[in-house]
């Protein structure tokens, strides 16, 4: 009986299908997943144009080829292309992006592009997202949050001197309402190299709504993730919101984890955590950061996530089902 449990366990753990990161490597920055219609879909910044990977499986978005869905020669939006994130609204997806001008990075701005009914379709250029209380001001790393049927365009601008997350809420995919404070980079975690909240990116888990960022400078290996919890309540107003942190910081040699996002595997059971880190003990903020993912657990309250810490790039991770 013994050795029937035994050789029965074995042939369980034989099947468990495993991986290695990096998934990207180089330009593995500021890393976007999502599962649909049988495929992964990864985006990362590639700084001249916005590309699509997809696979089947997450160990084939290692050796596909990627697909380039946007260049743009407008001055105004033709450089510096950041963190690029696709959203289903309705319909149709969206594609997220922060571009600006080649020589001045105090141009950076969030823009869309309206695509088809699958991730893989073309795109063209739908309009800049403009706050109607700070129609020009400097806006990066945007994301789209969703509370009780409602979406909300959350990114990063200017506080005064400090980097901070704001948000708005959304008339429809490419149009925004006024923009309210979120979070400022008060804490001693957030502010190590320069003061900064960025990389915003919504969790949901059984009815709970978090906010993951990036804190602190990305040239640093203080570079980590803060989370902000909503509490119920008016979802633009930052009393609504407690915020933790850091939940998830440099180990294992990867240094500088931070602007990530989630996804589900394909079974809908297991949660995924993509970020990206550098080698660099330094820290790093170019092209050298690489993609990696690994499951993100929950407490037995079922909302409550495990962080853990980055794994080490020798480690055999559990593929998505």
């Amino acid at each position: 009986m013994i050795a029937a449990t035994l050789f029965l366990f074995a042939q369980v753990a034989v099947s468990v299908t495993t991986f290695t990161n990096p998934i990207k490597n180089p330009n593995g920055s500021d890393p976007f997943m999502v599962y649909d219609g049988g495929y992964y879909y990864l985006l990362t910044t590639t700084w001249t144009n916005v590309q699509i990977t997809r696979a089947t499986t997450v160990t084939g978005l290692k050796t596909a080829t990627p697909k380039v869905v946007w260049t743009d020669s407008t001055s105004t939006r033709c450089c510096n292309v950041w963190a690029p994130e696709i959203h289903k609204i309705g319909s149709t997806w969206y594609l997220y992006y922060t571009a600006g001008q080649s020589a001045d990075l105090g141009l950076q701005r969030s823009h869309v592009l309206q695509g088809g009914s699958t991730p893989w379709d073309s795109y063209s250029y739908k309009a800049q997202l403009k706050a109607t209380n700070a129609p020009d001001a400097w806006s990066i790393d945007g994301t789209v949050l969703t509370v009780s049927g409602t979406n909300y365009f959350v990114f990063s601008s200017f506080n005064g001197a400090l980097q901070s997350l704001y948000i708005a809420p959304m008339t429809n995919a490419y149009t925004l309402g006024a923009r309210s404070l979120l979070s400022d980079p008060t804490n001693s975690w957030e502010t190590v190299g320069s003061p900064v909240n960025e990389g915003p990116q919504a969790l949901y888990k059984n009815g709970a709504i978090y906010l993951t960022y990036s804190a602190s400078y990305c040239w640093t290996p203080s570079y980590s993730l803060g989370l902000l919890k909503y509490n119920g309540g008016t979802v633009t107003s930052a009393s609504s919101w407690t915020k933790t942190g850091p939940v998830f910081t440099s180990a294992n040699g990867n240094y500088g984890p931070g602007h990530n996002g989630f996804f589900t595997s394909a079974d809908g059971t297991t949660t995924y955590l993509v970020y990206h880190a550098t080698s660099n003990s330094a820290g790093a903020c170019d092209g050298s950061r690489y993609t990696l993912i690994q499951p993100l657990y929950f407490h037995t309250d079922g909302v409550s996530p495990i962080w853990g810490v980055p794994r080490a790039l020798s480690d055999n991770i559990p593929a998505p089902a």
